[in-house]
Parts: C-alpha cells; sequence; structure tokens
C-alpha cells in the first residue's frame, strides 16, 4: 500500500482528512446514510465540524482530491500521496461490504470510484474481525 504512517496521529490526520474531502462532495442525506455503515469512531470523524449548509464540491481528479486531503493541519500533515487508496483499504476491511456497496452505489459511480482501492483483490479487503 505504500508508505507506513509512523504514528497514530499522523494516520488520524490522514483519514481525517480523506473523510472530510469525501464529506464535501455529499448532500446532508449522503453523509447521514454513509456515516450509518461506519464504525462510530469514523462517524464522529465525518462529521465533527460539519457545515450541514455547505454546497457539495464537485468530484475533481484523483490528485486535486489527495491535495485536499493534505491541507488538513498543515504545519504538521505528511499525507502520503496514496491517502485515499490507504484509507479505502482500511476502511473496506472494518465495514459491512454490502452495506457500504449500497450507500456508495445509491451516491453514485463517482462515489463508487472513490472508495475503489485499485491492484488490491476482493479477498484482501474482506472484512476482518473487529
Amino acid at each position: 500500500m505504500g508508505p507506513v504512517l509512523e504514528s497514530d496521529k499522523m494516520a488520524y490526520t490522514a483519514v481525517d482528512g480523506v473523510l472530510h474531502v469525501f464529506r464535501r462532495r455529499l448532500t446532508p442525506p449522503q453523509v447521514i446514510a454513509f456515516g450509518d455503515v461506519l464504525p462510530s469512531s469514523l462517524r464522529a470523524m465525518l462529521v465533527y465540524g460539519w457545515n450541514v449548509d455547505a454546497v457539495p464540491l464537485p468530484f475533481g481528479a484523483r490528485s486535486e482530491m489527495i491535495r485536499e486531503a493534505q491541507e488538513l493541519r498543515q504545519t504538521h500533515n505528511i499525507t502520503p500521496l496514496n491517502v485515499i487508496e490507504a484509507t479505502g483499504y482500511a476502511l473496506w476491511r472494518h465495514v459491512n461490504h454490502r452495506d457500504l456497496t449500497r450507500v456508495l452505489t445509491h451516491i453514485g459511480p463517482e462515489a463508487v470510484m472513490f472508495w475503489h482501492v485499485p491492484g488490491v483483490s476482493e479477498k484482501e479487503l474482506q472484512q476482518q474481525i473487529v
């Protein structure tokens, strides 16, 4: 999966940035539906500081969304370039695939592609016992 983050703080910042990038592209009902399939700690990160009145942004190029994730806490953010894929990898291993697939499909193909982890088999992404 690429670079390893050296501390929990680095991992938290990376995941927080990715969740915020994704959230900014959703309507409030979509954020709630997505949050409903997440573990409670990720759900809390997803909605923390959320401006529910913000107009959703369009999904952009992957490189643009990665830069956006890297903007969170800029003074100490060393988020790697594979941050979205790495977060997606961890996410798929900790959620019910049927539920997440249903929600992402309902949101749309851009949401499905956002969380797609290229080059990783379905077997490797299987939900782990948490």
